[in-house]
């Protein structure tokens, strides 16, 4: 007699559930003969399973292994050999009878459409694309810059990981779709350059940290979550699949929209919050999600690192910061005085902080107090590029506040609002590039960021900041109070993409 644990586990449609029966280890219950099995577990499993209840449940720990099984089963003899007693096949007559099962198994239970192709952790990519596709990027980034700022106040997003997200819709764009997406992603790379270029880079900025403690211990964290949801029951062509494979290792993720669009929300939003430790929750609002929904992008950042030269948590002191109304608020100021790379010019002072690693580093534009609109409202890729060459090594004494937010947008009308109409539009959205029909449109862009900035740093970055000190008597510091509205962005300083932009307009919200 064999006996068995039972378990299950139930799918986010409640009705359906994975019933799974576990062999006591001294006994052997399957055969290995092609046949199915035991008949008694079989009988149990199909037949007698029991009903669980809520009060019935057993919380455990549960180590389920992924994978695709499959295999081609030979009913013949279930059916005809006695013994094999199932359901009471007495009297039939059969002859060779076969079934082809297959089953899926994942940490999420979502289907993943992805392609045989392995991701190339090679690209070979010329200097001059990558320098072309970063160019590009960064000019994306402050035309949207320009259109969210818009009645906004603070502001923070990752230009980057919104190109990248979007850029694996646009290897299935065609004709109309295709052209007003690259207009407005500044892409003027081909295709077939472009993606690997996109590799190539995300592979960059991929091995960056590695040789930074972090304020834990762990090294700065920088995850960038990107993925495609499309509806289930579409067949995706394999080319489109190959590209994502091999140039963005994903695969594209299948959702059951038209029959479950709250699960299936919910389960766009899971799979963020693991992505992100948490920070990101909830980034699709109830009711965003409908039976209508074909394709949805989602895009949620998570950045965490320690200043190479921290602040001292002893010196932060309550102070004015002074709004753009004339009005002001009281905040935590951080403060101490350091060689950084230090600018000035006709109405602005900029001033770069590099993390620990000295990999990255945000750089900070201080305009002049009333000037703040006319700087921010003009801001573009070229002036950041040539204020940013301007920097030089300076002695600063450097006052600016702690703030922590996060920020979500909805991108669909912005994006739309500069020159991408046709890839929401489903009557004219040309996507044939996916699946070959040209029955998908964009529902929703949403993007979602969290920052925090503080005096946070680590004894790995303490130490090297003393290494760096010269010996002889330190000039007098320039004074740098960022105590009115500023902007900042966060860059990779050897490659120059720019992985978040951001500003602040009032540190206490």
């Amino acid at each position: 007699r064999c006996e068995a644990n039972a378990s299950e586990f139930h799918a986010q449609t409640a009705d359906v559930y994975l019933a799974v029966g576990i062999p006591d280890a001294t006994l052997y219950c399957m055969q290995t003969n092609g046949a199915l099995g035991s008949p008694n577990v079989i009988s149990a499993a199909l037949l007698g399973w029991p009903v669980v209840d809520v009060a019935s449940t057993t919380l455990f720990s549960l180590d389920l292994p992924a994978g695709i099984p499959s295999g081609t089963y030979a009913w013949y003899l279930v059916l005809c050999e006695p013994g094999k007693d199932v359901t009471d096949f007495e009297n039939w007559l059969a002859s060779d009878t076969y079934q082809w099962v297959f089953a899926e198994g994942n940490g999420t239970g979502i289907e993943v459409l992805t392609s045989e192709h392995q991701r190339n952790i090679a690209p070979d990519v010329p200097e001059t694309q990558l320098k072309e596709l970063v160019a590009g990027n960064s000019s994306f980034a402050f035309d949207l810059y320009r259109e969210v700022r818009q009645g906004a106040e603070n502001l923070f997003f990752s230009p980057h990981s919104i190109s990248l997200a979007l850029a694996m819709t646009y290897a299935g764009a065609r004709n109309d779709t295709e052209r007003q997406m690259a207009d407005t992603l500044q892409f003027s790379l081909a295709q077939g350059y472009l993606h690997p270029a996109f590799n190539a880079l995300d592979l960059e900025l991929a091995s960056r940290g590695q040789n930074a403690e972090g304020q834990d211990g762990e090294g700065f964290r920088l995850n960038v979550t990107n993925s495609i949801w499309g509806q289930t029951d579409y067949s995706f062509l394999s080319e489109f699949l190959d590209v994502l494979a091999e140039n963005y290792g994903a695969g594209l993720r299948l959702l059951d929209f038209k029959n479950a669009p709250e699960n299936s929300r919910v389960c766009i939003n899971d799979w963020v919050s693991d992505q992100t430790e948490d920070r990101i929750k909830d980034l699709i609002p109830q009711g965003m999600i409908t039976p209508l929904t074909r394709l949805v992008l989602t895009n949620a950042i998570y950045f965490n690192a320690a200043w190479l030269y921290p602040f001292d948590e002893e010196l932060t002191q309550d102070g004015p910061f002074h709004l753009l109304g004339g009005s002001q608020v009281t905040v935590p100021m951080m403060s101490q005085t350091q060689y950084f790379e230090y600018a000035s010019g006709v109405g602005y002072q900029a001033v770069e902080l590099p993390y620990d690693g000295e990999e990255l580093s945000m750089v900070v534009f201080l305009p002049e107090a009333g000037q703040f609109e006319k700087f921010d409202s003009s801001l573009d890729a070229g002036q950041v590029e040539a204020i940013i060459d301007s920097l030089s090594p300076t002695y600063v004494r450097l006052t600016m506040p702690k703030y922590q937010y996060e920020l979500d947008l909805q991108l669909n009308d912005t994006l739309q609002a500069m020159g991408m109409k046709d890839a929401f539009n489903p009557l004219v959205a040309n996507f044939s590039g996916m699946d070959g029909t040209r029955y998908l449109c964009i529902s929703d862009v949403i993007h979602k960021a969290f920052v925090s900035v503080n005096e946070a740093g680590t004894e790995a970055a303490a130490a090297t900041a003393v290494i760096m000190y010269g010996t002889g008597i330190p000039p007098t510091p320039i004074e740098l109070a960022l105590d009115h509205p500023f902007v900042f962005l966060i860059r990779d300083i050897k490659t120059g993409a720019i992985l978040f932009v951001g500003r602040v307009l009032n540190p206490g919200q």
